[in-house]
């Protein structure tokens, strides 16, 4: 006589093996490491960073630059970056004016060679007949950012910026200042007029770019995408 649901007995019996001598008949799943913010900046010295070492100097657990010290040039990550999330918190003195050099080379001016988002005083008196894209957060000369959002000059500010292909956005403050294209920005041409060649750059550092004032940095961080 022909036992029904031998088939299905007989499988489950092969599992109830297979399960007591620890073999799986899953696929061996190889998951994913979840993408962590790495600190860029230690807080006790330059470790992981090159460049201009005189100005840009760390005090009371915050990088400071004093642009009196003698020294030129701006201060970079050792590494390159392509696609990223960074974020820092930055002190404006008034009428400072600094920048972020994105997929930067070591030598140029990273405005041009690289790409330059501005980090500047935009309530300083000096500043008020300025262009649109010279303004924080705005990529220099190709992409204006929104104003309004920075806080009270001594007052420490926080800004994420995301970099994803020709993509970007510039968050201040919990606030998004800046969300564009940079290839479509550039079609016809920069808001600026000028060559841009670092805008088809896919790769480079990233820098805190010294013009003549005091501003303070910390909690520096990156999550490459």
């Amino acid at each position: 006589m022909k036992i029904k649901h031998e088939a299905p007995r007989r499988d489950f019996i092969r599992k109830t093996a297979l399960a007591i001598t620890g073999i799986s008949l899953l696929p061996n799943l190889v998951k994913a490491k979840p993408k962590e913010f790495i600190e860029l900046f230690n807080g006790k010295d330059l470790t992981g960073w090159v460049g201009n070492k005189i100005d840009y100097a760390v005090e009371d657990g915050v990088l400071v630059i004093r642009p009196d010290r003698g020294g030129s040039g701006n201060l970079y990550t050792e590494k390159e970056y392509t696609d990223f999330h960074f974020k820092f918190d930055f002190l404006l003195t008034p009428g400072a004016n600094n920048g972020l050099g994105i997929r930067a080379p070591l030598k140029g001016d990273a405005a041009y060679k690289g790409m330059e988002l501005q980090i500047l005083d935009n309530t300083a008196s000096k500043y008020a007949d300025l262009h649109e894209y010279q303004y924080h957060g705005s990529v220099y000369g190709v992409i204006p950012a929104k104003r309004g959002y920075l806080k009270p000059v001594g007052e420490w500010n926080s800004e994420e910026v995301i970099v994803k292909g020709d993509k970007i956005k510039v968050i201040l403050n919990g606030h998004t200042i800046l969300k564009g294209d940079i290839k479509k920005a550039s079609k016809d041409g920069t808001l600026d007029g000028k060559d841009h060649p670092g805008l088809t750059r896919e790769k480079g550092h990233i820098g805190f770019l010294g013009h003549g004032d005091v501003v303070k940095f910390k909690n520096i961080s990156i999550m490459e995408l």
